[in-house]
């Protein structure tokens, strides 16, 4: 007890000029190193750049292109690529490169909330299941185990179909069966550190265990947390265009490029690039996305084999 006292972070003194200094200095020199293996996964960077140039162009492409998304042409319908419709026409002569903008547009909508909100779940759940243990652990297990025995294809098919008319919420329902991976990762490293010296100092001088986990816990989950947000990315996109591409996603008039795939298929033999451009976007976001959280796994790791 006496070195709790006597050290002036844990006791809530003020620490010296010196000693916030190297605070500073070191966790300048963490993030640092973390940015230098990162920067050094040539295809983190590729994906990046990728991944924004995409998101760019969803967002300000509509502004330049003649047609809306919505806007029908009889007399145009049905058409391949041409210089007036780089991506073609579908059956209602609506331009489908601006369909795909916008199409791209509710897709990372869908995959960035979905990723957010379902790693904010999964660090709420698991934060008070590994530090709480008991009564708390076990529901929150039990909820789990229940959710992973359910055909999650399935599940969410259901959802959809009954809720899933529009992009938020498809990203919800989503969210609410994704939360589970990151759930048992934070729980395990709670487990973990809710065992450290640092901790048990805290708690000793009188912390409350939600600003431990506060303060102490969820600074030091932070690294996970930004590679599960990536994977769930991902994952949010393959879920999504897979239940469009079912018909049981985002309904007309909004579109994701999982619809413009779904429209696509019965023209797949005649007008392949109806499928093979909105499956193509689909493909570079998630294999950018995938990398990103490749590079940032082994950057937050100090163990990380880059050099």
């Amino acid at each position: 007890m006496t070195d709790v006292i006597e050290n002036p972070i844990v006791a809530g003194a003020s620490p010296s000029i010196e000693e916030s200094q190297g605070l500073a200095e070191k966790s300048e020199s963490v993030g640092r190193q973390a940015w230098e293996r990162f920067r050094r996964h040539r295809l983190a960077i590729i994906g990046t750049v990728v991944l924004i140039v995409l998101a760019a162009a969803f967002w300000i492409g509509p502004f330049f292109v003649s047609y809306g998304y919505e806007e029908v042409n009889i007399i145009d319908r049905a058409q391949g690529p041409s210089w007036d419709h780089p991506f073609g026409t579908d059956d209602l002569g609506r331009d489908l490169l601006a369909r795909a903008l916008r199409g791209g547009q509710f897709s990372l909508r869908i995959a960035i909330f979905t990723a957010v909100l379902a790693t904010s779940i999964g660090l709420v759940m698991g934060a008070i299941s590994g530090y709480f243990a008991g009564v708390a652990d076990g529901a929150i297990n039990f909820v789990i185990n229940v959710l992973l025995t359910l055909p999650a294809l399935v599940l969410l098919a259901l959802l959809g179909r009954e809720f899933g008319a529009r992009p938020n919420t498809m990203a919800v329902i989503i969210a609410l069966i994704s939360w589970l991976r990151a759930a048992r990762l934070v729980r395990g490293q709670v487990l973990s550190l809710k065992e450290m010296e640092y901790v048990q100092a805290a708690r000793a001088a009188g912390a409350g265990p939600f600003r431990i986990i506060r303060t102490h816990l969820v600074p030091n989950l932070v690294g996970i947390l930004l590679v599960e947000v990536t994977l769930l990315a991902g994952t949010a996109i393959i879920l999504e265009s897979t239940l469009s591409f079912l018909s049981l996603g985002v309904q007309p008039p909004d579109t994701t490029l999982g619809t413009l795939i779904a429209e696509g298929k019965s023209t797949l033999d005649v007008r392949p690039s109806r499928v093979l451009i909105p499956g193509g976007l689909v493909t570079a976001i998630i294999l950018s996305i995938n990398f990103i959280g490749d590079a940032m796994r082994d950057a937050v790791d100090p163990k990380s084999g880059i050099e």
